[in-house]
């Protein structure tokens, strides 16, 4: 059975709850775009692309509950409220405001039609956007398993599978339809501290896949790689500047200095919906900082001093020069990086 992370489903949202994996695979369905506002905050829907689709989804639960039929109102409380309501779940992930501009691009494109239909509007254009990433994350597994050589070993970092788009992933999914064709592909999946993605996530995808997967401690990366047996880095994105500087989760970076250490290719696999060709570099990019608890808690028992003082920024920045390529749906860029026509879309 093929699982997905998110879908619409009567009416209704339906997507896995990724704070229950692996010890439990469980479903949640709701036309309540509260739960959907909720599960994006606390990463029950999380990964970039899936909490775009998912913000698209609650706009759609959102304005079905309105009842009015004052245009004025309802473009207001569309406006202010629900589009809002979801631009503040999360700061990084460029996936989000990109469905939710999209979103409100419909609205405005067809506000002279009744309140009615531009709600079918919306609903449509959310059920698009659904589609063509599940088209997307099938073209970035084709054109990455090109570079994947037979019986190659990959490391990759936090999760980038299924859980994080409406088909089967981004870096994840390179090593899915490598294996599809063929090749024998092993895999280092890092633990991604401190919530655990690579461990919870990564990990139990591959097992359920039958992907030869070894689970490393993010501080065993160094000596792996000294030991020649990673041969590829492959990882995802949640916001790339146009020069190419690259927001992903905190350790990213620390990967890509030890790949060029040690002469490993690092490639980072991401939709066209990644990429902010609104600012230059990584320095314009807001780093979302999460909750001490995160890092000083794990599974409900206190792993350090409560009154410890933490930093714990979600997402760090690899700088464009430690980057060998970037695997789009439409090909694989190379250095130098600001040349995108062949990604831009109207």
């Amino acid at each position: 059975m093929k699982l997905k992370a998110i879908e619409w489903h009567n009416n209704k949202v339906k997507f896995i709850d990724q704070t229950k994996l692996p010890e439990k695979l469980e479903f949640v369905e709701t036309d309540n775009y509260l739960v959907i506002e909720e599960a994006i905050k606390n990463l029950r829907i999380r990964g970039a692309p899936a909490i775009g689709i998912a913000g698209a989804f609650g706009v759609v639960l959102a304005i079905r509950q309105y009842s009015g039929s004052d245009k004025k109102e309802f473009l207001k409380f569309f406006i202010e409220k629900i589009i809002n309501t979801f631009r503040n779940t999360r700061p990084t992930a460029k996936n989000l405001f990109w469905a939710l501009d999209r979103i409100k691009k419909s609205v405005y494109e067809n506000r002279e039609l009744s309140i009615e239909n531009i709600k079918e509007i919306v609903l449509k254009e959310a059920l698009d956007i659904y589609k063509e990433d599940e088209n997307i994350s099938k073209k970035i597994g084709e054109n990455g398993a090109k570079i994947l050589k037979d019986s190659s070993t990959v490391l990759t970092h936090c999760n980038t599978g299924f859980l994080v788009t409406a088909g089967i992933g981004t870096a994840l999914g390179i090593i899915y339809t490598a294996v599809e064709q063929g090749k024998k592909i092993k895999v280092f999946a890092d633990e991604t501290r401190p919530l655990l993605q690579g461990a919870r996530l990564t990990v139990w995808e591959l097992m359920n896949r039958g992907i030869d997967v070894t689970l490393i401690c993010d501080n065993m990366a160094a000596f792996v790689m000294k030991k020649g047996l990673v041969d590829y880095v492959l990882v995802g994105a949640d916001r790339i500047a146009t020069n190419g500087d690259t927001a992903n989760k905190i350790g990213t970076y620390n990967l890509a200095v030890l790949c060029e250490k040690h002469k490993i290719p690092f490639f980072v696999a991401a939709p066209y919906s990644t990429f902010d060709f609104d600012i230059k570099n990584g320095d314009d990019i807001k780093i979302e900082e999460r909750k001490p608890e995160e890092v000083k808690c794990s599974y409900g028992r206190y792993i350090a001093p409560r009154k410890a003082k933490v930093f714990n920024p979600a997402f760090d920045i690899t700088p464009n020069n430690l980057i060998t390529g970037f695997i789009t749906e439409v090909g694989i860029f190379y250095p130098p990086y600001g040349n995108w026509e062949n990604l831009k879309k109207p």
